[in-house]
């Protein structure tokens, strides 16, 4: 396919600022589960040991914050929830079923995606503020030594509500929706893709008068 006859989804730069975020997460989510149970403790070992995991855990957290921040002020207009999303949201089946032109036409990213981001968003958030009390408990007063005990109770929370999420996204984009891989890894999709999951964003881009409606 020739880039004549295909549109671009992603810019270089939105491709960088999602493979850093989904690597830092990766690296956060592997060395987590290592530390979560002594059964998944041979994933530190692959990862470097204990003490090399334990170390760069915190600081990968950190820089996974900061790419999703970049990824917020990149994002956040396209993430807005709109009419049109809660529509699609009461039509959800329809989608899961793979009947697309029964669900209303979406925008560049369709409500699971956006609901996706914002789970990702907060949940960096929660990771973040959790984190940092696990990782200087000595600047935690003793007489209130409790909000650590809580602190490592909502990181495991959040951990395990942002492990649920990121698997449904890579089903999704590998196995519900192909071409959605091919579109980060390299920009791109066909125009038939665009209009098939994402009609109102290709009748824009495209000039293509009624695909939108």
């Amino acid at each position: 396919m020739t880039p004549a006859m295909t549109v671009q989804r992603y810019t270089y730069h939105e491709r960088i600022m999602h493979w850093l975020t989904a690597l830092t997460y990766s690296y956060c989510l592997s060395t987590g589960l290592a530390f979560y149970s002594p059964h998944l403790f041979w994933i530190a070992l692959v990862l470097g040991g204990g003490p090399t995991s334990r170390f760069w855990h915190p600081f990968s957290g950190i820089l996974f914050l900061i790419v999703a921040m970049w990824m917020h002020a990149v994002w956040r207009r396209d993430m807005a929830v709109t009419d049109s999303d809660k529509r699609w949201l009461d039509e959800v089946q329809n989608y899961v079923t793979n009947r697309d032109d029964l669900v209303p036409p979406q925008d560049r990213f369709n409500a699971g995606q956006k609901l996706f981001y914002w789970l990702m968003y907060y949940g960096a958030m929660a990771l973040l503020i959790t984190g940092l009390a696990m990782w200087f408990p000595e600047y935690i007063p003793r007489g209130v030594a409790w909000i650590r005990h809580l602190a490592v109770l909502l990181h495991v929370c959040a951990a395990l509500v942002t492990i649920g999420g990121f698997i449904i996204h890579v089903y999704m984009s590998v196995f519900m929706v192909p071409g959605s891989v091919t579109a980060m890894l390299f920009g791109y999709v066909s125009p038939a893709w665009a209009r098939t999951h994402h009609r109102k964003w290709y009748a824009r881009v495209s000039g293509e008068a009624g695909t939108g409606q």
